[in-house]
């Protein structure tokens, strides 16, 4: 495992002008503490997968489930304005404006599909974290269920009934405060594409991809254990916890094979997506 600095994975006028995106954070109020621009991690730099083809080959169930022609549905999608809520056992509830939130690291992530896909992005945003502790936890709070936004006029798979609408899930309140895991604005040094959850969506790279809910309009931390929408969906073949695993199958296929998107042959899967240094410790009970 290798770890490359922002400006080894960034375009050298963006790496910089990182100090003026962090004096804006810090300006306008939205971090609690200074931020840091983290380092990226892929295992091989050069895997980087082409936007286009991160862009272009998307799961979006709310608009369809064919992923060659979610990018051309979701343009249809209004992005802006864009409010984000913050509540539940929290002492500071508090909505955000999105254009307002100034991206603060640049991680180089896998996003491994439980489907035997993965696609390596470089993605920037806020760490988590430091945005739920704008809303002071309460004692009481153990999990975080994300809301994905609810637009049948819009997105035309939630106007069937055979989902349960919106798009939910959720986290363990120590795995939503990982400092790996982000809430991502931007990818490959641009704004969010709609097809890839703009204008804000959940990224925790060692999990499975759906639950890196997309279109975030509501964060609600909770006391009680969430369950995500495809958990609710079809519970034999989605967990809560939805960890990649090789030694897991899925009920319908195995895990323990990866394909990298623009790549011919498979690649081994790795526990917890080659991040279990750093997050193996979060399960050892």
């Amino acid at each position: 495992m290798k770890y490359f600095t922002s400006s080894e994975i960034t375009s050298e006028s963006i790496f910089h002008n990182r100090r003026y995106f962090i004096k804006q954070a810090l300006c306008s109020g939205l971090l609690a503490a200074t931020p840091r621009i983290a380092r990226g991690h892929t295992n091989n730099v050069n895997a980087i997968t082409p936007m286009r083809m991160a862009s272009t080959y998307c799961n979006y169930y709310e608009f369809s489930d064919n992923k060659k022609v979610v990018h051309h549905l979701a343009k249809e999608l209004t992005t802006s304005p864009w409010a984000l809520r913050i509540d539940g056992e929290v002492s500071s509830p508090k909505t955000l404006d999105v254009s307002q939130l100034t991206p603060t690291v640049s991680r180089v992530y896998p996003m491994r599909c439980v489907e035997g896909w993965t696609a390596v992005i470089p993605w920037q945003g806020i760490v988590l974290s430091e945005l739920l502790s704008l809303v002071s936890p309460k004692e009481t709070a153990r999990y975080v269920k994300f809301y994905s936004v609810f637009r049948p006029s819009e997105m035309p798979m939630q106007r069937r009934q055979h989902f349960p609408w919106p798009y939910v899930e959720g986290l363990r309140l120590d795995e939503a405060m990982h400092p790996l895991t982000i809430l991502a604005t931007g990818m490959y040094d641009k704004s969010l594409t709609k097809q890839n959850g703009a204008p804000i969506r959940l990224v925790v790279p060692w999990k499975y991809g759906y639950k890196s809910i997309k279109a975030i309009t509501r964060i609600e931390l909770t006391q009680s254990q969430p369950v995500g929408a495809w958990e609710q969906a079809s519970p034999s073949e989605y967990t809560f916890y939805a960890n990649v695993n090789p030694k897991e199958p899925h009920p319908r296929w195995s895990q323990r094979r990866e394909l990298f998107l623009g790549e011919k042959q498979k690649r081994p899967t790795k526990l917890f997506n080659g991040f279990a240094e750093q997050v193996a410790s979060l399960y050892s009970e």
